[in-house]
């Protein structure tokens, strides 16, 4: 009974130094490295281009991208494809807009296939009045595509923009 008990004691042990083993978790940190600098020069980039009039943001989600806006504007809920992101949300917005929404990245954070961006946006709207807005988006990529976004935003600002 007692080399029973030790033997499940020295596996119990083996299995948490596995488990636990700082190295391990150093690999699997370092291993994701290069793909964080990767998903975060993609996202970067394409805010650069966005705020220089190059190119579309959203063109880096996949078709079946899953997005959703958090809150209670006219437009929050979760949008099942790119398509159906853009024409529910993307140009309903723009329709209030007689100038692009202008990003300025504050901060952009990567690790293993998620980046999150805190920008904020400012645009001018038909009727000459600013919009401005902060945002938080983040995101779940996949080879080099935007699979999943959760988006955080003022839906104060975006439902007077909306009215």
């Amino acid at each position: 009974m007692k080399t029973i008990k030790h033997s499940a004691m020295k596996i119990g042990a083996t299995i948490a130094l596995i488990l636990l083993n700082p190295l391990s978790h150093a690999k699997d940190q370092h291993d994701s490295k290069p793909h964080e600098a990767a998903n975060e020069a993609i996202i970067r980039q394409a805010f650069e281009n966005w705020q220089q009039g190059r190119g579309n943001f959203f063109d880096l989600l996949s078709e079946d991208a899953k997005w959703t806006i958090v809150g209670s504007s006219p437009i929050s809920g979760t949008y099942r494809s790119r398509q159906e992101l853009i024409e529910h949300s993307v140009i309903p917005i723009n329709d209030r807009l007689s100038s692009s929404i202008t990003p300025h990245v504050r901060h952009i954070i990567a690790e293993g296939s998620i980046v999150v961006v805190f920008w904020d946006g400012s645009a001018t709207t038909l009727d000459g009045n600013r919009y401005d807005n902060n945002y938080a988006w983040h995101m779940i990529m996949e080879d080099g595509e935007i699979k999943e976004v959760t988006a955080f935003l003022d839906t104060w600002q975006l439902t007077k923009l909306l009215e």
